[in-house]
């Protein structure tokens, strides 16, 4: 069982991932004061899950993805010191993180780990979802890059996650694709099949979080993810306030009222400072295209450090189905990119094949 499905009263679970997704926002550099604080306003607001953690989940501290200002560890240990009600939970990635990362995370007392997986490659969850179930916690399987898959692909997914004995499944809208109609139809598969809590995860690129959000409860989901003022990768997550707001006036049963979000944002006002979401034009493309909502500081540092045109990137990130953990892709296809640009400009100034062959051989010199 859950351990918030003994309370009474309560039809959806919130998760706060404001100290995890939100460390995306400002490239994973939330400090032991910020999460502490925002970790105590939390439990006090009602929070149901607050995931901490560097962007990419436990192991996620790396060149290629940055360096968190603080030990994952050191993260987790602030956060359990401030909760008492709300759980505790971490993000797992198999290949970034160990098994021996999730031990040290429930040793530090983490109640929920999250062990997610590119939609389509669950398999690789099972031993980490068994290792958190042998330690008497909370696994959700989650199914990242969600558009990625058809309907009944997910609902593969999903019964081997369950298979493997998660508590839950969270489609994750990675790249904030996702329209309404797409979140039913696939919420709605997996809450008529599953015998296991089914969440998502929303991210606004196309500015339908919060109705993707809505729609994704309606059709079954009971358990829903944001982050307050929208606190995350991209053009943020689902904005936890206008959320909790429309779920509250629709007479959705959860622990936090909006009036204590409204405090919560006053408080994270102060301790975070996050900037409220602009969805700027980088994350409508990266939404459009369907690519992971954190890519987009790597495609622009790629497409200036190639010279080439940022939005003819994204295109061709998207042809090649590019997913999370793949950002050497990315300036591998910057560097094709550029080539082409200079083979096109050469190609267009020579008038015959001999003055193109000569035009080659000079660069290559």
């Amino acid at each position: 069982m859950h351990p918030l499905d003994k309370e009474v009263g309560v039809s959806v679970i919130i998760s706060d991932s404001t100290l995890r997704d939100g460390n995306h926002a400002i490239r994973h550099q939330l400090s032991v004061k910020q999460i502490s604080g925002y970790a105590a306003a939390a439990e006090k607001a009602g929070i149901d899950i607050v995931e901490v953690g560097h962007g990419n989940g436990l192991g996620g501290s790396s060149s290629l993805l940055g360096h968190s200002a603080v030990s994952d560890r050191d993260v987790l240990e602030a956060a359990r010191a401030q909760l008492v009600r709300s759980l505790l939970g971490v993000h797992f990635i198999p290949g970034l993180g160990k098994s021996a990362d999730i031990a040290m995370a429930l040793e530090t007392g983490v109640d929920v780990v999250r062990v997610a997986s590119h939609c389509t490659e669950a398999n690789i969850t099972a031993r980490f979802i068994e290792q958190t179930k042998n330690a008497g916690k909370t696994a959700y399987g989650v199914l990242m890059m969600a558009h990625m898959a058809s309907p009944e692909k997910l609902l593969e997914q999903a019964q081997l996650m369950e298979h493997y004995g998660a508590d839950g499944v969270i489609i994750m809208d990675s790249a904030g694709y996702s329209s309404p109609d797409m979140v039913r139809e696939r919420i709605r598969l997996l809450a008529q099949h599953l015998n296991i809590h089914v969440g998502f995860h929303g991210h606004n690129n196309l500015s339908v979080a919060v109705a993707n959000t809505l729609v994704a409860v309606e059709e079954g989901a009971s358990i829903v993810d944001g982050c307050i003022q929208g606190f995350g990768a991209g053009a943020g997550n689902t904005q936890l306030e206008p959320l909790v707001a429309i779920l509250e006036r629709s007479g959705v049963a959860m622990s936090p009222s909006f009036e204590r979000i409204f405090e919560l944002v006053q408080d994270a006002g102060k301790l975070l400072q996050p900037a409220t979401p602009h969805i700027q034009i980088s994350n409508i493309a990266s939404g459009l295209y369907g690519l992971f909502s954190g890519y987009v500081p790597h495609v622009q540092r790629a497409a200036s450090k190639f010279g080439v045109n940022e939005f003819e990137l994204y295109k061709r990130l998207a042809d090649r189905k590019l997913v999370a953990g793949q950002e050497d892709v990315i300036v591998e296809e910057a560097s094709r990119l550029a080539t082409d640009d200079i083979l096109n400009k050469m190609t267009t100034a020579c008038d015959t094949v001999e003055d193109l062959e000569v035009s080659l051989m000079s660069a290559h010199r």
